[in-house]
């Protein structure tokens, strides 16, 4: 091995400009470009403090690790994510050289900045575009000659955006950059971004504030004072082992990453790897737009596989020395149980588990807009291991609001009793039922009235009255929804919400009035005021919108306005907020905040308990 590793200590300009034809490659089994503007900030930071520094030692940004085995092709097995970040910041840096180079004055004085900015604009130009000195001027005149020059080619099958680089490398400047830059939908501002734009946004930026020299000092320090150790490989098969045991930026590697590439492996091996590489690209597509809408992301798919797969193997259930049964509850971590524990049984065939993984996302999309699994998700993150187990059992085509409902009450019914106790997930209470139990969710022969028995048992242990007490001392919100929900249902009204639903309380907890509306409320004591206004009953779902512009009003007052006019309930698609447009009484006082609750209270009791069944 040490005869086909070749180590060697280079500049940033020395390692980034590439011989003619040759390129950099980012692997398909190398994960997507995921620094982020926090990684870039100490980039620039360590920059910057050398720059200041004027210190005689070259700065070093670490190793790079490249195979070298294709021809014209470098391929990055440890530094991408530092690869793509130089070069995002060249671009950055060479806008502003542009914009600079033909403000200044030719004169004595300002003649030798400006032949050592033209220097550094040749030297970025001789990376980004492979420009030779006679070149400069002619692509810095027709812009169309600096597109399509690849430098970098990603192959990841973990990246969404493989083009996002190279359309900021060719933009002609930072606004047609924007522009050409992909927009993620339903995101503001600059969460609208990648990451790729994000980062190159904020070195523009950060560049934006220094002066002609300040860009020349930091240009000339960044490209010929800065370095990394470039070790190219000549045997490919290094690749993977490098991979996972190097990552020399800091950034940790997901289970994803690592699984993926073990996937990527095997699939080689057997000749199969185009077609796992496009199956993986769109099961990580799939699962970025459910992480986006805050469902489940790569690594939770993974996880809840992992979790059916157990329960298929009934890895759960374990035979006692007595011969009597138990549930063992450890669970092993995602990345050894996929690449040790279970690696003969889910890694020997990628496209097989692509597809099982991709069949898990499919069903979350299918569900996701579902009320009840909405309400769902504003629980404890782990409820979703158990919906996806008892989902496991459907074709996608076969699931619906009606066949799933029954059960997604009944794990709702467990976890709002996690919710409002002072017992964790951990608890034999909790864990260890449902893991006895995920091996009857996934199981089509089990009935759905046989899990419901099976919950309604086991809920039996807990004490009506306890949780009665424990309910109405809750002040947090996730039983808001759940009151909400049950309401709806009680009324037979239709029940939803959407993301951007606020938590209204109906006497509100601060604000211009409060003072008066506490005494007209004979509420005298603060402690008692704060308790007060945070129970259950004295607060509601409104739109988000509204509930700005009204949270701090008099009762009678959003009683009297309309939803269209921002400055009251009536009208809206919330059924507590709705009936309260009707309220016998125009103020809201102590007496009324606690026959809500108590009324609340025995709602989401009778459901916990199933006595409205």
């Amino acid at each position: 091995m040490a005869t086909s590793i070749n180590p060697e200590l280079k500049s940033i300009s020395r390692y980034l400009k590439l011989d003619k034809n040759k390129y950099f490659v980012i692997p398909e089994y190398q994960r997507g470009y995921s620094w982020t503007i926090s990684q870039c900030e100490k980039l620039w930071n360590d920059i910057e403090s050398f720059v200041e520094s004027d210190g005689d030692d070259n700065y070093f940004f670490g190793t790079v690790i490249i195979d070298c085995s294709h021809s014209n092709q470098l391929s990055l097995i440890d530094g991408q994510q530092r690869t793509t970040t130089f070069l995002l910041l060249l671009k950055a840096l060479l806008l502003h050289i542009n914009k600079i180079i033909p403000k200044i004055v030719d004169d004595e004085v300002l003649r030798g900045l400006k032949s050592g900015l033209e220097d550094r604009q040749k030297v970025i130009m001789s990376i980004l575009y492979r420009a030779k000195p006679i070149d400069v001027v002619d692509m810095l005149e027709n812009t169309e000659k600096i597109k399509n020059i690849l430098i970098l080619q990603n192959n990841s099958i973990n990246e969404l955006h493989h083009d996002e680089l190279n359309k900021i490398i060719e933009a002609e400047n930072f606004d047609i950059a924007q522009k050409n830059a992909f927009k993620i939908p339903r995101k503001q501002k600059d969460n609208q971004y990648t990451n790729h734009f994000r980062n190159f946004k904020f070195f523009y930026e950060q560049l934006a504030d220094k002066s002609e020299s300040q860009i020349y000092k930091f240009a000339e320090i960044f490209l010929d004072e800065c370095e990394v150790i470039a070790i190219r490989s000549e045997q490919t098969e290094q690749a993977i082992t490098m991979f996972n045991s190097l990552n020399s930026t800091g950034l940790p590697l997901s289970d994803s990453d690592i699984i993926s590439a073990q996937l990527y492996a095997n699939a080689k091996k057997d000749d199969m790897h185009e077609k796992f590489n496009g199956n993986w690209a769109d099961l990580n597509k799939l699962a970025s737009r459910l992480n986006q809408s805050k469902i489940v992301n790569l690594d939770n798919i993974l996880q809840q596989y992992m979790y059916i797969h157990r329960a298929i193997g009934n890895e759960y259930v374990k035979t006692k020395d007595d011969g009597g049964l138990s549930i063992d509850v450890t669970t092993p971590g995602l990345r050894r149980y996929y690449t040790e524990i279970k690696k003969d049984d889910l890694l020997t065939n990628p496209l097989e588990l692509c597809q099982k993984l991709t069949d898990i996302a499919n069903k979350w999309e299918k569900v996701q807009e579902y009320p009840i699994v909405k309400l769902m998700l504003k629980n404890n993150e782990n409820i979703k291991l158990f919906l996806a187990g008892y989902l496991y059992r459907f074709d996608v085509d076969d699931i619906s609001q009606e066949n799933i409902s029954t059960v997604c009450e009944s794990l709702l019914r467990l976890f709002t009793l996690l919710e409002v106790g002072h017992l964790g997930y951990s608890s034999s209470k909790f864990k260890t039922f449902l893991f006895g139990e995920i091996v009857k969710l996934i199981d089509k022969n089990i009935s759905i009235d046989e899990i419901k028995q099976n919950f309604d048992k086991h809920i039996s242990q807990w004490q009506p009255e306890d949780v009665k007490i424990l309910i109405s001392d809750y002040d947090k919100n996730i039983l808001v929804f759940l009151n909400e929900y049950l309401f709806a249902k009680q009324k037979d009204l239709p029940f939803d919400f959407v993301e951007s639903v606020n938590i209204e309380h109906i006497m509100p907890a601060s604000g211009r009035n409060i003072d008066t509306i506490r005494q007209d409320a004979n509420i005298a004591d603060i402690d008692e005021f704060k308790s007060l206004v945070n129970k259950i009953g004295n607060k509601i779902l409104l739109e988000g919108d509204v509930n700005k512009s009204i949270g701090k009003d008099w009762f009678k007052t959003k009683k009297q306005n309309t939803i269209g006019d921002r400055k009251g309930y009536k009208d809206s698609k919330y059924a507590i907020a709705k009936s309260l447009v009707d309220y016998s009484k125009d103020q809201w006082e102590k007496d009324d905040i606690l026959t809500a609750t108590d009324e609340a209270v025995a709602r989401i009791s009778d459901f916990i308990f199933a006595k409205n069944k």
